[in-house]
Parts: C-alpha cells; structure tokens; sequence
C-alpha cells in the first residue's frame, strides 16, 4: 500500500486540519503518530501498526512533547516501555489552576 493510500485510509476527521496531500508519512510521522494514538479508531490504530510497527510507534512517541495521558498509557502498555522513558511524562506542560477566595 502507498503512503497516499494510508493517508486516506485513516478516518476522516483524524487530519481535519491538513491537507492530506500534503502529509509525508516519513517526514510527518510525529504528527501522524499522535494524531491517531489521542483521537483515532481501532481501525486507525491497526493502519498505524501495519504502516510504522510498534518499535517505530513507540520510539516517536517517546520524543512527543504532548500526549494525552490515557494516549500515553496505551502506548507504555502496548510497547512494554516504561512510562518514564517519554518526554512527555517526564516534562509535562504547565496547565494553571483557578485561584480560589
């Protein structure tokens, strides 16, 4: 299967803010990678294994600066890599807090 055959194979709604013709599945594999881990199918998932491979799959996200915990958690599991091993659970982003009175 081609890259552009991948790319409009995955849902829709996955790349909503890109031009599909645009994505490099090399080039753009970060972008790709947490793209369907945060809010892809099983459908897209199983895409994603067949396209990358679980080895790769974790070893890009390992350098994501964001990903979503549940997204993160997965991940860990599926790949048997500990969840300190990725940036974005070692150096998570600041979020602020409401003050309260």
């Amino acid at each position: 299967m081609s890259d552009r055959d991948y790319i409009y194979s995955f849902s829709d709604y996955l790349f909503w803010d890109a031009d599909k013709t645009s994505i490099d599945l090399e080039a753009n594999a970060p972008y790709v990678v947490q793209r369907v881990l945060e809010l892809g199918q099983f459908s897209d998932w199983k895409l994603l294994v067949r396209r990358y491979g679980i080895p790769r799959i974790s070893a890009v996200a390992q350098n994501l600066r964001a990903l979503d915990s549940k997204a993160l958690s997965f991940i860990s599991a599926v790949s048997s890599v500990p969840l300190e091993s990725f940036r974005c659970f070692t150096t998570k982003q600041y979020t602020r807090t409401h003050w309260n009175f």
